[in-house]
């Protein structure tokens, strides 16, 4: 009993929700963007109220898919800068973007020049530069927090925010009340120095890059190759689509909330706002404990049950107490169904793709938001907002069958930090790291009664090389020599080889060491590397002149 109560008793401390909170600056850009998130949601009260005077029902809607909408066309290209580039810049670049467009929108709005259009390119534009702050700032919390405190981290910044949204909203709605939009959009344009500051100060410690970057397109092909072939992050970004499309309606139409179901003014808008962030406050709040008890799957379903139950119970609601308390409940269930998609997402890639896979996660939740604002405000004009908020609520239960059909996956056990054991190897012939197409192939020694297990451990091995840039996987067994199994792939230039190679994972090289346990030879197995050429040239320069030798053939252990 000594001896386990000795290796629990460190456990707490390191799990705490407050634990990533030592680390100072995860602590100072915490504390800052808590700030901006202030900011922002304050000018976001300023743009839905004024909507409601200027524009139409369904523009009121558009407010919302305004901001979310450039996050789902513009997050993968700011995931591919991220994993290329550094992100402290990105940061720095997106920051002083959306303080640009803020303060232009303070001075159209305070010298009256505001029309419907216009409100909507300006929260676009800042919808932009939260595209591009967006990835490189998830992807940068694991180089401030220990990983065993990102999940932590992950809550922490759902509840700052959602802390912020307690408050701002209310604060908000008493600026637009007293002083009108344009100071809720002056206040915003303050808010983003604090961060600017704060980043400008920060020297992260860098990994010295021996590769080239990767294209813009390359980046972003090789980051939806990864999403598309690893089943974790696929089953996310699915399930984060549906749960993004049903939630949006109670952010989107809770202006006609306001306005029609309880009968307030700014004011009460900013009150229910608060009510929705102090749920997601007590959400994050709770997070690490219900994540001791539940799975990923079971928290997920629980969630969408009780955002479901809370949509239909605001639908009727005529009171203003009891569409808070709904508002609560499904602000709870917000914040702990993105913050556990977005944890799996972030123990799902390792970190020469984890801000591509982020962005796909923000492109596939937020894309569901903006989507759903739309939807939603054209059925709240069609059909009235009791009807949308019901068929709302309804598909939130829908998710609830999916997860039935589709789980989270589990985090626990995985490993993905990259191993750096492989070596390039010596070449009898040289050449670019542009040439090619490299042509690999592994021969391997299997005896018959281990067939069955081979071919399970390469459908894995298929995933993983598929997963990791190679082309047209093929496993070949030998006519002649039935023990003998060949694994062949393709790599467009010898640098994508390398780059395979260097991504190889600690999960991966269990499915590789298995594999080399069932291999039966004298010795590892053997390994080709080939250069393809034609047979015959058309034209004297049609090859590089040093993929001109013979096709290159060096059997060594390195795979």
């Amino acid at each position: 009993m000594a001896s386990a109560a000795s290796e629990t008793a460190p456990r707490p401390p390191r799990t705490s929700l407050l634990s990533p909170l030592q680390s100072p600056i995860f602590r100072a850009v915490w504390i800052a963007s808590f700030a901006s998130n202030f900011g922002g949601l304050i000018q976001s009260v300023g743009a839905s109220w004024m909507m409601t005077h200027i524009g139409t029902i369904e523009m009121v809607a558009l407010v919302q898919a305004s901001v979310t909408l450039p996050i789902m066309l513009l997050s993968l290209p700011a995931g591919a800068l991220a994993d290329n580039f550094d992100r402290r810049i990105l940061m720095l670049a997106a920051q002083f973007f959306m303080l640009a467009v803020s303060v232009a929108l303070s001075l159209c709005a305070w010298a009256g020049l505001m029309t419907p259009w216009v409100l909507l390119l300006f929260t676009f534009l800042i919808g932009c530069g939260t595209a591009l702050n967006g990835p490189a700032w998830q992807a940068s919390v694991a180089e401030m927090v220990p990983r065993r405190d990102l999940a932590g981290a992950v809550a922490l910044n759902s509840m700052g925010f959602n802390l912020a949204r307690s408050v701002g909203p209310a604060l908000g709605g008493s600026i637009v009340a007293a002083f009108g939009a344009a100071a809720a959009f002056t206040v915003n344009a303050f808010s983003y120095l604090g961060l600017i500051f704060v980043l400008a100060r920060w020297k992260p410690e860098r990994v010295a890059r021996t590769l080239p970057r990767e294209g813009l397109h390359v980046a972003m092909g090789a980051g939806l190759r990864y999403a598309a072939m690893s089943g974790r992050i696929g089953s996310v970004l699915l399930r984060a689509v549906l749960f993004g499309f049903a939630a949006s309606a109670v952010q989107a139409l809770m202006p006609l909330v306001a306005r029609d179901s309880v009968g307030g003014g700014p004011l009460t808008y900013g009150l229910l706002l608060g009510a929705f962030g102090a749920g997601a406050v007590g959400g994050a709040i709770a997070s690490g404990r219900l994540r001791g008890l539940l799975s990923n799957e079971m928290l997920v379903r629980w969630s969408c049950l009780g955002f479901g139950l809370a949509t239909l119970a605001l639908a009727f609601s005529p009171w203003l107490w009891a569409s808070m308390a709904a508002l609560a409940v499904a602000g709870g269930g917000w914040v702990l169904t993105l913050s556990t998609f977005n944890v799996t997402v972030q123990m799902s890639a390792p970190r020469w793709v984890a801000a591509r896979a982020l962005a796909l996660y923000q492109v596939a939740a937020f894309g569901g938001m903006a989507l759903g604002s739309w939807a939603w405000g054209e059925s709240a004009a069609a059909e009235g907002l009791l009807v949308t908020l019901c068929l709302a609520g309804g598909l939130q239960f829908v998710c609830v069958l999916i997860g039935l059909r589709l789980p989270l996956p589990s985090t626990s056990g995985l490993n993905l930090e990259l191993v750096n054991r492989w070596t390039e190897p010596n070449l009898a012939v040289e050449i670019q790291p542009r040439s090619g197409p490299i042509v690999v192939t592994i021969e391997y020694v299997i005896d018959e009664a281990d067939v069955d297990e081979f071919l399970a451990a390469m459908a894995d091995r298929r995933r993983i090389r598929r997963r990791d840039g190679a082309r047209h996987w093929t496993l070949m067994r030998d006519l002649a020599d039935p023990r003998l199994w060949i694994e062949r792939y393709h790599t467009p230039t010898w640098l994508d080889y390398v780059r395979h190679n260097q991504r190889m994972t600690l999960s991966d090289i269990a499915v590789t060491d298995h594999v080399r346990g069932l291999h039966r030879g004298p010795e590892a197995p053997r390994v080709h590397r080939m250069i393809e050429r034609p047979t015959r040239l058309t034209h004297p320069h049609a090859l590089h002149p040093q993929e001109m030798p013979e096709p290159l053939t060096d059997p060594t252990r390195a795979s």
